[in-house]
């Protein structure tokens, strides 16, 4: 009997680790959260998934992440369906389509899961939405370090993950409404560019646009693969030098990239850290509690709280520069 007793006791010790590594004490009492991010598989948003498993026995929440095989706003409205189904009691979204995804979050919040947003400001059926740059902070910094490398003059395009992104496509209107304001002598081509979730298809984007427009001598991206795949190219059509790219990426991702001058720069925050935030605000939704204004969030210390707006504000950025990269890269981003 105690053999089959101590059976028993690791078999369900190996189904409670299969379902996000927690121990059966955790399953059965601790809250279920869920992150819901843009893609899986790629750096930034692997990194995320770091911090939400390190926070997860801080705070007593038994949380896990899900990324779809693509950025498609359809594959996140079903992993969200699963969610529901599983009865977590927080749902965290990062969303490649705030209005796609507004249904499935009523149905949501319907049924009493809480729903908290990152890099979702817009995004209605929300409880809390958490950021860790301004909007106009963000677009302007990226626009400055553009300006800087182009000499305030020439000819740009825009790279955005999606025309959809809802705060990709917002940091790109603050930095062109910034650019036409301080830096006239600087021109957007076109429109912008959804690519920017992608490596190959930023590549491409990169190619196509070096070809229609010789004059082009700079590109802004936002969205982490964007200056990868423009990096590729940039290097293979011996354009390094004479188009400044900026933007935001992983930092273990762009590294050699970083060194050899062919990305210029960018900011970023640290997704690790975001992701112990989603924990931790989850710790507190799923308690009942609210978010209050100057409370301590990990990793970025006090923080703004707007409850008109359901915003959890922070400001911590980093340059990604030649003088900071090894060191983001050293904490494993």
């Amino acid at each position: 009997m105690e053999i089959t007793r101590r059976l028993a006791l690791t078999t369900l010790g190996v189904v409670a680790a299969a379902l996000g590594g927690t121990t059966q004490r955790a399953w059965a009492a601790d809250p279920k959260m869920g992150v819901v991010v843009k893609i899986g598989g790629i750096p930034w948003f692997n990194a995320m998934e770091v911090g939400i498993k390190k926070a997860s026995p801080e705070f007593k929440v038994d949380a896990w992440m899900v990324g779809p095989t693509q950025a498609d706003a359809a594959q996140q409205v079903r992993a969200i369906e699963d969610m529901i189904a599983r009865k977590v009691n927080v749902i965290g979204i990062v969303p490649n389509d705030s209005a796609a995804l507004e249904p499935v979050l009523g149905r949501a919040r319907a049924a009493g899961i809480k729903v908290l947003a990152h890099e979702g400001p817009d995004q209605k059926e929300k409880d809390w939405d958490f950021e860790l740059t301004t909007i106009e902070g963000y677009g302007r910094a990226h626009m400055d370090l553009l300006a800087k490398n182009m000499g305030e003059e020439g000819k740009y395009i825009v790279y955005v993950g999606s025309l959809t992104v809802p705060l990709h496509n917002a940091w790109a209107d603050a930095a062109i409404a910034y650019q036409k304001e301080k830096y006239p002598k600087m021109q957007m081509l076109g429109d912008r560019f959804g690519v920017a979730e992608s490596v190959d298809d930023s590549l491409k984007t990169t190619q196509d646009q070096i070809r229609a427009n010789a004059d082009l001598t700079g590109i802004l991206t936002f969205g982490s693969q964007g200056p990868i795949g423009a990096a590729r190219v940039l290097e293979d059509r011996g354009k390094a030098k004479s188009i400044a790219l900026v933007g935001g990426f992983s930092p273990g991702q762009g590294v050699k990239y970083v060194k050899s001058g062919t990305i210029r720069g960018g900011y970023i925050w640290n997704p690790m850290t975001a992701g112990e935030i989603f924990v931790q605000v989850a710790s507190l939704l799923a308690a009942g509690k609210q978010p209050t204004d100057n409370m301590e969030l990990t990793g970025v210390g006090p923080v703004r709280v707007y409850p008109d707006k359901k915003l959890i504000q922070a400001q911590k950025l980093e340059s990604l520069d030649k003088e900071n990269i090894d060191r983001l890269v050293a904490l494993g981003l």
